[in-house]
């Protein structure tokens, strides 16, 4: 095993490999009990869930893990799964045709990855929307973080008011975010599991938390039926490109900079880039097909890496110990019941992906305006389609009317003439 993934040429040895594997693990495992809680806000059976969440970390992590040969782990993105659950809310489609746009998006980030065009695509598009797309998705999951809280409550007059913090599941969801905010700000690894723990511990003992198992055999995995003619009959087109365009951008940008910080990177570029971003596609699929949204490298790697980690040994471990949770679906159903033991996390995860609006000139207008309607629309419209249709459309526009056309990549008109189309005469879409 040490010389299958050249632990000693790589600087490190097998103990801190099989340390970094449980300390990712432990910083990410959250997504077990939240992916299902989101998703099945959407009527996707919590189970289902449960089941294609772990499948899809298992599988990607493993080809990142003996392909790849890289610490990074692969799970379902945060993000995407609220933005499924808009969809299937605001555009009137079954979860079953929201599930098949997931799978064309992934087959085409699996083709993409295998030609120049996805290069094309990430150089094409200019920093201030990729930074202004994810912050707007994290202040989407924030947003919902907060609304699953009770924090913030509906309002005829105002539309969104503070909600009642007498109410004991708010009460409870407060004190969770402060005492998970107290364990990032301490640096204590695995920070946002433990405070999910501390919060279900609190609300078991104030008789909000019922738990009546523990351990069980996995549950059964069920294959349904993807509606991928449904995206085609319901011009779900650019529900599928943000799938696409988001997971690329999270994918990239995050496995980047955990090889940077693992020294992996070489004359600026990520060797094996290919097997890296088939791991990410390859789970995508998985996903789709069991029930899960589109996966993606996760930053949590970076505190693996922060122990030593440097090998694909330390993403087995990850993968090794996402199949021991399939033998824990009665406790983390029981869990994600409670609200106020989720939330928290949603809402800290929010806040992590706003930091890139720190690299905005924003005293260029031009640059600094399409990223701030890119950030207000995503969760102002409850859709992160909307929010890149916005901002494809104003940066090239200010651009050219700035003087400064010729800074803008050609593909980036061609999408800003096609979003001004759909939104248009396919509203909707």
């Amino acid at each position: 095993m040490e010389n299958f993934f050249k632990v000693k040429e790589a600087g490190s040895d097998v103990r801190t490999e099989l340390l970094a594997g449980m300390t990712t693990f432990l910083t990410m495992a959250y997504i077990i009990i939240v992916n299902p809680t989101i998703l099945s806000a959407a009527g996707v059976p919590f189970d289902q869930v449960f089941i294609a969440t772990i499948a899809s970390a298992v599988v990607g992590t493993l080809i990142m893990a003996l392909w790849a040969n890289y610490p990074i782990a692969i799970a379902p993105g945060m993000g995407m799964n609220a933005y499924f659950v808009s969809v299937v809310m605001t555009e009137g489609v079954t979860y079953q045709v929201v599930f098949g746009a997931v799978l064309l998006s992934a087959l085409l980030f699996l083709l993409l990855t295998f030609t120049k065009l996805r290069e094309v695509l990430i150089k094409s598009i200019p920093a201030p929307l990729k930074f202004g797309i994810t912050a707007g998705i994290g202040l989407f999951i924030a947003f919902l973080g907060l609304k699953m809280a009770g924090i913030v409550v509906p309002n005829e007059e105002t539309y969104v008011a503070f909600g009642n913090v007498r109410d004991p599941g708010t009460a409870l969801a407060i004190v969770g975010l402060l005492v998970t905010v107290i364990l990032v700000v301490r640096n204590v690894k695995g920070a946002l599991f433990i405070g999910m723990f501390v919060t279900g511990v609190i609300g078991y003992f104030l008789g909000m938390l019922d738990i009546t198992g523990v351990v069980s055999a996995p549950p059964t995995p069920v294959l349904f039926d993807l509606d991928v003619g449904g995206v085609f009959s319901n011009t779900l087109y650019t529900v599928v490109f943000a799938f696409l365009l988001v997971t690329i951008f999270d994918t990239t940008g995050t496995m980047i900079g955990v090889a940077e910080q693992a020294g992996l990177m070489k004359d600026g570029t990520l060797p094996r880039a290919k097997a890296a971003l088939t791991a990410d596609a390859v789970a995508s699929t998985v996903g789709a097909s069991l029930g899960s949204t589109p996966s993606s490298a996760y930053v949590e790697s970076s505190s693996g890496v922060a122990v030593g980690g440097r090998t694909g040994l330390t993403t087995l471990v990850v993968g090794a110990l996402f199949l021991v949770a399939l033998f824990f679906s009665p406790i983390v159903e029981t869990i994600s019941s409670l609200s106020a033991i989720t939330a928290p996390a949603l809402i800290i995860v929010g806040s992590y992906m706003m930091s890139g609006l720190a690299y905005i000139k924003w005293h260029e207008f031009d640059e600094a305006f399409p990223t701030f309607a890119v950030v207000v629309t995503m969760p102002l419209t409850s859709s992160i389609a909307t929010g890149i249709s916005v901002g494809f459309i104003l940066y090239p526009l200010l651009k050219l009317v700035s003087g400064k056309g010729k800074e803008v990549h050609p593909i980036l008109y061609v999408f800003g003439i096609i979003f001004v189309l759909q939104m248009i005469f396919f509203p909707g879409a």
